[in-house]
């Protein structure tokens, strides 16, 4: 029985590459699957992508050194966001988050983090404004 695992890594594309169909290729090459969670990507300049990339650990890490081969850098998500205590629930690092991880209870008005959603980009770190959101691991 192989293994399956899931991870999120960010790729850097170099303006040449930045039209490669890289979900198709990990597909169907590598029967890995990517999920795209964050992308700023153009013509003619470097292209960023946040992508969880899931499948049998040896495809997955096969794929991430062909993706390697490519010219393409691969930065593994290794940190999270942690939020403490002295969170006051002022709803400003809800305005800034992406992927909707962070949102305020309707009734309660309280913080919700679904850490399932977060792609780890930080911009709810500098606009919080009781320290209360910083990384780790």
């Amino acid at each position: 029985m192989k293994r399956e695992i899931k991870r999120r890594v960010i790729l850097t594309f170099p303006p040449q590459v930045v039209q490669m169909p890289l979900t198709y290729r990990l597909a169907k090459d590598f029967n890995v699957a990517g999920n795209i969670l964050r992308a700023q990507v153009a013509p003619d300049e470097v292209g960023k992508m946040v992508i969880e990339v899931s499948g049998a650990l040896d495809r997955v890490e096969a794929a991430l050194l062909w993706v390697q081969a490519q010219g393409i850098t691969v930065s593994l998500i290794s940190s999270e966001i942690l939020i403490d205590s002295t969170c006051v629930h002022c709803g400003l690092c809800t305005g800034v988050c992406p992927t909707q991880a962070l949102t305020l209870q309707p009734v309660t008005f309280e913080l919700q983090f679904q850490r399932s959603r977060c792609i780890v980009c930080e911009q709810c770190v500098p606009v919080c404004p009781v320290d209360a959101i910083r990384t780790g691991l």
